[in-house]
């Protein structure tokens, strides 16, 4: 039977709630979604829990009335904020000589226990880079090979408890439990990323509201993860700074005005007029071409942080690819910039997989935290790791409900219904047809009754 479950993003700027579950074609099909203004949320994290989870309550309410449906598991984002990513190493005798999934869990949870995690963080998640069986190097997946010895070299992602606390006291108001954490990089990296992609190595950035999340995949593994506090809402707070107009009308410029591609003689627009900030029943006009130096500015610093995060953990080699998601890659000419900024590496600006469905259209940058947790959630095939409960991810069979067919009847003064035992010894009931007696028999037996 096919599991129902709830994904939630808790973003900055908004929190997306989606209800959906596996057909038996492992399609994904949507339920319900449910969508509000997010509220005592900043920088990735809970600063309200009131507030959040009001917001949080707003938009799971609208997402399950459209569901009659039992919720099976909730799975939650998480910003990279409040994360440190850390190697290990396990290792274990197989005395069977054969790996089943119970020896991969349990040289996971060494490799866990081996890493000496601060007691103020948790893991959310345990990838193995790559596993070694006796002396045979990089495999990938040891499931039922032969072996007398396996090993496992693992990144172990681990979030701050008072963060995951938080976020479960948010949900309290919706009367939900959170069955797994899932790192907002690691959730948007599995809704844009292409096999070749993870396997030959690539940088994801998530540019969102108030942070950029990076995360560098290689060989189908996370090798590394991180945040910048910085986002989309610091250009709105320049304009709004620079131009002297509350932020409400700087968002709207950002939104309708925004480009990092040069001026060009189509443009017809040139100027446009702003509100006063504590004066809006003022308004008073600007030039455009004051507005594309603030943004150019403020992406070009994002990204040439990136850039040095990626370059200073010798990881530049490793890339062949910089795929760009999220809200702030809508901006007109972002490409561009980055290639400059990444040293010619590709650039590519990437949508989620779009879910086909007759609720919304996921071909938005946006949505691409909220497609990854679906399925992360409903993959009937994940590769391996631990994830936030410590349970390892395995291989899962949707299996079809039998059809009840119906039973021909029997008029029932043809039958007469028994207890016997059929041919496999199980007691059963069957029908007997009634023999009929001849004239003879009738004679023989009223004979019978004289004497």
């Amino acid at each position: 039977m096919s599991k129902t479950v709830l994904a939630i993003d808790i973003g900055t700027t908004n929190i997306v709630c989606i209800v959906a579950q596996n057909d038996f074609n492992n399609k994904i099909n949507i339920l319900g979604i449910g969508k509000s203004v997010s509220s005592g949320v900043k920088k990735g994290s809970i600063t309200d829990i009131d507030l959040a989870s009001s917001s949080i309550k707003t938009a799971v309410d609208l997402a399950r009335s459209g569901s009659a449906n039992s919720i099976d598991e909730t799975i939650v984002s998480v910003s990279g904020v409040h994360t440190i990513s850390r190697r290990s190493v396990g290792s274990i005798n197989i005395p069977t000589g054969h790996i089943t999934e119970k020896e991969i869990k349990q040289v996971l949870t060494i490799a866990l226990y081996d890493a000496q995690i601060v007691p103020e963080y948790e893991a959310i998640h345990v990838i193995p880079l790559y596993f070694k069986v006796d002396n045979n190097d990089s495999i990938d997946n040891p499931l039922n090979m032969n072996g007398s010895r396996l090993e496992v070299y693992a990144n172990i992602i681990t979030a701050k408890k008072t963060s995951l606390t938080n976020i479960q006291s948010a949900l309290k108001s919706s009367n939900l439990e959170v069955s797994n954490y899932v790192l907002t990089s690691y959730a948007s990296t599995i809704a844009t990323l292409q096999e070749d992609q993870k396997k030959l190595g690539t940088a994801i950035v998530d540019l969102g509201g108030s942070t950029s999340e990076l995360a560098v995949f290689k060989n189908r593994s996370i090798i590394y993860n991180d945040t910048l506090t910085i986002g989309s809402e610091n250009i709105t707070n320049d304009l709004s700074i620079m131009l002297h107009t509350p932020i409400n009308a700087a968002s709207e410029v950002k939104k309708q005005y925004a480009t990092l591609l040069p001026k060009t003689e189509n443009n017809q627009i040139t100027k446009v007029k702003i509100p006063i900030l504590g004066n809006e029943h003022e308004s008073k006009e600007i030039s455009l071409d004051l507005i594309q130096p603030m943004i150019h500015a403020r992406v070009e610093e994002i990204l040439c942080l990136l850039h040095d995060k990626i370059k200073t953990n010798n990881l530049l080699n490793s890339i062949h690819g910089v795929v760009l998601t999220g809200g702030m890659s809508k901006i007109p000419g972002i490409n561009i910039l980055a290639e400059k900024v990444f040293e010619n590496i590709p650039i590519k600006i990437s949508n989620p997989i779009n879910i086909q469905n007759g609720y919304i259209n996921f071909n938005d940058p946006t949505l691409s935290t909220i497609v990854g947790l679906l399925f992360y959630g409903l993959d009937t095939n994940p590769t391996f790791e631990l994830d936030s409960k410590g349970e390892l991810r395995v291989k899962q069979i949707i299996v079809k409900e039998p059809e009840i067919k119906p039973v021909d009847t029997v008029p029932e003064k043809q039958i007469n219904t028994e207890n016997t035992t059929n041919h496999d010894g199980d007691l059963s009931t069957i029908t007997l047809e009634q023999p009929k007696q001849s004239s003879f028999s009738k004679l023989l037996k009223k004979f019978g009754e004289w004497l």
